[in-house]
């Protein structure tokens, strides 16, 4: 790598979304700020997700990826990862969907939840009809709003987040 390539990668800030299996809530909160911050044509900031118990032999859920799509927003290839260490603290910023998430990982770095962007935790819809799917990915949109306003503009070098 070269000096400039290596400057270049630490430019790059990396926002986490953390849920329970990685399957439903926190991939829809990836894909739907990924692409807002493409429309909203910011750059420097990768978004990713993890699950606490990842549910690494499967995908996103049907549910997650038709309400996606039902908003205009496509997922592909998309596979579950477990949450590490070595991932919270590749990350500028860690949002979990519940305060229960954010006291698991406790002292483990940057770690917010949902709650305190926007108000209200984000309630797993695994196992629900797809209208439940739809008001999660509502409810994300609404938080990944919040999270452009409040943290990926407001981002600079050096400052720490509260």
């Amino acid at each position: 790598m070269t000096m400039s390539e290596g400057k270049k990668k630490n430019k790059r800030k990396k926002i986490l979304f953390v849920c329970t299996g990685n399957t439903c809530r926190s991939p829809m909160a990836e894909a739907i700020l990924r692409a807002k911050i493409k429309r909203n044509k910011i750059r420097w900031w990768d978004v990713s997700s993890c699950g606490i118990q990842a549910e690494t032999e499967n995908g996103i859920s049907l549910n997650s990826k038709l309400a996606l799509e039902e908003a205009g927003i496509t997922i592909e290839n998309f596979k579950p990862r477990q949450l590490t260490q070595k991932i919270i603290d590749a990350s500028t910023i860690v949002f979990c969907m519940t305060e229960t998430q954010k006291r698991v990982l406790e002292g483990c770095g940057r770690v917010f939840c949902i709650k305190d962007v926007c108000g209200y935790d984000i309630p797993d819809p695994y196992g629900c009809n797809i209208e439940a799917y739809k008001v999660t990915r509502d409810a994300l949109s609404r938080a990944c709003d919040i999270i452009i306003k409040n943290y990926i503009t407001q981002y600079k070098d050096g400052k720490e987040i509260k």
